[in-house]
């Protein structure tokens, strides 16, 4: 059974690692998908891989393409059913060696372009008999993190905020918001950290594994799904029991 069977999905950061397999089970679920990036080549690449899939350039950081990306999305589509926020960058910069541009831009990247994706694409999910917006935050994100830079563990808890006060926004519009809190996930994204750094991650893991992109799309797709047609405002931990809480 594919349970979104005739829906249409966005899915930001998607051509590679965690948002190139969440866009692949939510097309194996059933979905239309279009998927954005700010790397064209990956992205081609991933189009093909995915069945020649819609794909569309986005730089998330900007609200102008933003804008341009949502509306072309929605005209391929036929419409959009469901947002993914997965589009995100690390940051393992010290306190003390941390820079306002490194800090700007890390809020820009994985902060503000959640706020404006859902915000433009606001007029489409109304639309929709069952709108979803799920939003990718981070183990950082819930209790501060352990080796990533306090500016990424910051966007990633402002997620978290905007997730809860988005889903009691759009409640009247039929808008359902929640998010998924990975913890360290084996992506291109994980090479960022040092062995040493990976081996403390290991043995925080009470799984004793590191998460794979898999496991936060099979999570997406709940999300996605009329089993969670009850569920909004939610942060669900996919990390192996690093956190709990």
């Amino acid at each position: 059974m594919r349970r979104l069977e005739g829906r249409a999905a966005i899915v930001t950061g998607a051509a590679q690692g965690i948002g190139y397999a969440i866009a692949a089970r939510l097309r194996d679920e059933g979905c239309r998908v279009c998927i954005l990036d700010v790397n064209e080549q990956k992205l081609r690449e991933a189009s093909r891989e995915l069945g020649d899939c819609p794909w569309f350039m986005c730089d998330v950081s900007s609200v102008e393409s933003i804008a341009r990306a949502v509306s072309a999305s929605a005209e391929m589509l036929g419409g959009v059913d469901i947002v993914v926020n997965n589009a995100g960058i690390l940051n393992n910069t010290p306190i003390l060696e941390t820079t306002e541009a490194q800090w700007d831009r890390i809020m820009a990247v994985n902060l503000k372009s959640v706020f404006f994706m859902v915000q433009k694409a606001i007029p489409y999910l109304k639309e929709s008999r069952a709108a979803r917006v799920i939003n990718i935050g981070s183990l950082a994100g819930r209790m501060g993190g352990f080796e990533t830079g306090l500016g990424y563990s910051a966007s990633k808890g402002g997620i978290n905020a905007l997730t809860m006060g988005f889903a009691r926004q759009l409640a009247p519009l039929n808008i359902n918001v929640n998010a998924v809190c990975p913890g360290t996930t084996e992506t291109p994204i994980t090479r960022e950290f040092t062995p040493e750094a990976l081996e403390k991650l290991y043995a925080r893991v009470p799984l004793g594994r590191l998460g794979k992109p898999e496991d936060v799309a099979a999570a997406v797709a709940y999300l996605a799904s009329d089993d969670a047609a009850f569920v909004t405002g939610v942060l669900l931990d996919v990390n192996g029991g690093m956190y709990m809480g």
